[in-house]
């Protein structure tokens, strides 16, 4: 890509971004506080020491490993709306590996994030199943087995797996403490083992998607699955495999919030996680390579925020706003640049 190429299309995403930090610091301002002062301690909530570090890099990681999986979807044209759902799958059977499997830690942990990529997958799998086989449109699929993912998760939690004490649909006991990820230290609590794992699994993905034969697959399913079948292209197991590798990613996310964020598991535990990945997918533009910047902006952002929410009685719907405004403003910024500024050689 030439410079000036480069330079239009970091303008309309940059553009958007700042003249939507521009209409939230009149938002706050009208509401009778200082944007100055939110914005720094929006800063210092993310950054003042190793511990809230800790958190934004506790967000980055389930948020990174669904949205790079997420790319791999869109690139094969497919709109994985279940991610959510995969994550829960992921959480069950993590959760089902730390509670009854009794393993060293060095082996347990590996297995039991093995099985939360297991879990995923065939979550995943299934949704792929009932694209393929029965015509079911993927959106539909999805949001139809996060649905199901968490009933069966409130299933488990008020009833096989509830508390010695009795029922509760609120969580299941904390885990042993040899399932809980090992973390830095104390005073820098991240699991190095998932750190490490999800930068090499968004190099692979990145590499995979732009040096091998998957990768054109999956882009030429995307881009024309008729011509593409029709150039012999496999674009059912592509399409099935697309989706089992989101999965697989997004079940590990799951596994990572029921190992270390809560020691238990618990309804919705995604935290809304994979719709967040969602829209860090879309404001990359389906692209591989910035979502590592744009997931750690968003962690900070939503780490941030919670000693805004706590320090100024800002209300929480603020941040969801600012996410808002965003999108909004990107895709007003692409529609702007194509219309005006189109490729060469493309249409309008």
């Amino acid at each position: 890509m030439s410079v000036p190429r480069l330079l239009n299309r970091a303008a309309f995403i940059l553009a958007p971004v700042a003249l939507s930090l521009i209409i939230t610091a009149v938002l706050i301002a009208a509401l009778g506080n200082d944007p100055l002062e939110v914005f720094d301690m929006t800063w210092t909530g993310a950054f003042r020491d190793s511990a809230r570090v800790a958190a934004v890099l506790n967000l980055w990681i389930p948020l990174t490993l669904c949205a790079i999986g997420l790319i791999v979807t869109f690139t094969a044209g497919l709109w994985n709306i279940g991610v959510e759902g995969q994550m829960m799958a992921g959480a069950l059977t993590a959760s089902w590996g730390a509670q009854f499997l009794s393993l060293p830690q060095p082996v347990l942990i590996p297995v039991c994030v093995g099985l939360g990529a297991l879990g995923g997958l065939s979550w995943a799998a299934l949704a792929g199943l009932l694209k393929t086989r029965f015509a079911v449109n993927e959106i539909f699929g999805g949001v139809a087995l996060n649905a199901i993912a968490n009933t069966v998760a409130i299933y488990f939690i008020s009833g096989p797996w509830q508390p010695p004490e009795g029922g509760s649909a609120q969580s299941t006991p904390p885990f042993p403490p040899d399932s809980w990820l090992p973390v830095a230290s104390a005073e820098f609590p991240v699991s190095v083992f998932m750190l490490a794992l999800v930068i090499s699994l968004t190099v692979l993905v990145i590499a995979s998607l732009n040096g091998t034969r998957f990768g054109l697959e999956l882009k030429a399913t995307g881009k024309n699955a008729k011509s593409a079948r029709l150039l012999g292209v496999p674009v059912t197991r592509t399409a099935l495999l697309a989706l089992i590798v989101c999965g697989a990613l997004a079940g590990m996310a799951g596994s990572h919030r029921v190992l270390h964020t809560y020691h238990a598991l618990r309804p919705l535990v995604s935290g809304g996680i994979g719709f967040y990945a969602l829209l860090i997918a879309l404001l990359a533009g389906f692209r591989a390579l910035p979502i590592p910047v744009l997931t750690f902006i968003l962690a900070a952002i939503l780490a941030g925020s919670t000693r805004v929410n706590t320090l100024l009685g800002v209300d929480p719907s603020l941040v969801g706003v600012l996410q808002g405004l965003i999108v909004l403003l990107i895709l007003i910024g692409a529609g702007v640049r194509q219309r005006w500024f189109p490729a060469k050689g493309g249409a309008a």
